[in-house]
């Protein structure tokens, strides 16, 4: 799995995000373990501890859940990995709109660059 970390910003809250991307989009899916603390660590390049808060925060969620001694585990329930993914999607859509508003784009011009994107 590929981690897009942004080192300027608290990485707990961004594992946090693109797991549950990954669990809205399927990529996870219930019941599936999750890798470990120390895997999730090695392949994001951070502390095992972010890690584990991570973790610890989507299982308060009710988006993963631990079974000691065994791992981490998608929850049956993906219904708030579902929410976040949609929130972040509109966080990021605002703050998109507010940063073109910003440099002097008109709603016009901006739905152009949004039509010509290409993906």
């Amino acid at each position: 799995m590929e981690w897009y970390l942004d080192k300027s910003k608290p990485i707990s809250p961004q594992i946090c995000e693109q797991v549950c991307m990954r669990i809205a989009l399927g990529e996870f899916v219930p019941g599936e373990r999750l890798l470990s603390v120390r895997e999730t660590a090695v392949a994001a390049g951070v502390n095992p501890n972010t890690v584990q808060h991570a973790y610890e925060k989507l299982a308060e969620a009710g988006i993963v859940y631990s079974q000691p001694g065994s791992g981490w585990y998608v929850s049956e329930d993906i219904t708030q990995a579902k929410n976040t993914l949609k929130k972040l999607r509109e966080e990021k859509t605002e703050a998109y709109f507010t940063a073109m508003n910003a440099l002097g784009s008109s709603p016009e011009e901006t739905k152009k660059y949004v039509e010509e994107w290409k993906i």
